[in-house]
């Protein structure tokens, strides 16, 4: 089993500051790739940035340049530095490890139960 645990959401003002965090526990032997989506009400869960373990990094067109993703291999850990927030960033964020592989040698994905970031006035 793999579990993922997010940590960092909250309420911040537009301009400012987040930092998201999240762990990955378990039977693991090694994560391919982590990284972040995000779900508002009524839409379909969207890409925010992934990174794999070799450190090459994707971010949706809407956070580039606002958003960095980093990872922290050892600690099968993926942080999301979220700067310049607005209030289309508010949404919950799920955290997402893919081709996980385990000390079993199953391969599966997992997904964690998601934070909320909240960006208002």
């Amino acid at each position: 089993q793999v579990h993922l645990v997010e940590s960092g959401g909250g309420l911040v003002q537009p301009g400012g500051s987040l930092r998201l965090s999240c762990a990955a526990s378990g039977s693991i032997f090694s994560i391919y790739r982590m990284g972040w989506y995000r779900q508002t009400p009524g839409k379909q869960r969207e890409l925010v940035a992934t990174i794999t373990s070799g450190g090459n990094t994707n971010y949706a067109d809407s956070v580039k340049g606002r958003f960095t993703i980093s990872r922290d291999n050892a600690k099968n850990t993926v942080y999301l530095e979220m700067n310049s927030l607005k209030p289309d960033d508010t949404a919950v964020y799920y955290c997402n490890a893919d081709g996980v592989v385990t000390t079993a040698r199953v391969t599966l994905i997992a997904w964690g139960q998601g934070t909320l970031v909240t960006v208002s006035s």
